[in-house]
């Protein structure tokens, strides 16, 4: 199990940069709608949330979700440890069904349909920290 421990560090920085664009995705939709009459701005900002979702959210959703599951495949021991790991999973299905939202929201926009406000994305945008919170302090702290 040497290699664990790579497969580990692997998942960590998957997770990160995972995190990252769930983090500022929601924040570009923040741009976009608070500049909608600017064309030329919100032209860029389009770019740049297909960009991120595509280029870097999608492959470190997955390869977190892959590298998760290959170290649960190797320690199935892990389920016994308490109900920390199934919390954990649980949030883990909150957070990926978040992902995927943040790419129905982007379609929205670029369709100039979407008539959520700034101020709704910018609570929108909270959601990630909270689940975030949860999953570290059931990993970290494992309170049962």
């Amino acid at each position: 199990m040497a290699y664990y421990s790579w497969i580990l560090a692997f998942h960590v920085m998957s997770f990160t940069s995972w995190m990252a664009m769930l983090f500022y995705l929601p924040r570009l939709f923040i741009y976009h709608r608070e500049h909608a009459e600017n064309s030329a701005f919100t032209e860029v900002v389009k770019i740049q949330e297909y960009k991120l979702y595509t280029y870097i959210g999608v492959p470190a959703m997955w390869a977190t979700i892959i590298s998760g599951a290959t170290m649960l495949y190797l320690n199935p021991g892990i389920f016994q440890s308490g109900g920390w790991i199934h919390v954990k999973l649980f949030t883990l299905v909150l957070l990926i069904a978040y992902s995927f939202s943040l790419n129905s929201i982007r379609k929205k926009l670029i369709e100039n349909i979407y008539y959520k406000s700034g101020k709704y994305f910018r609570f929108y945008n909270e959601v990630p920290t909270l689940l975030m919170i949860v999953i570290v302090i059931m990993v970290i702290v494992k309170p049962f």
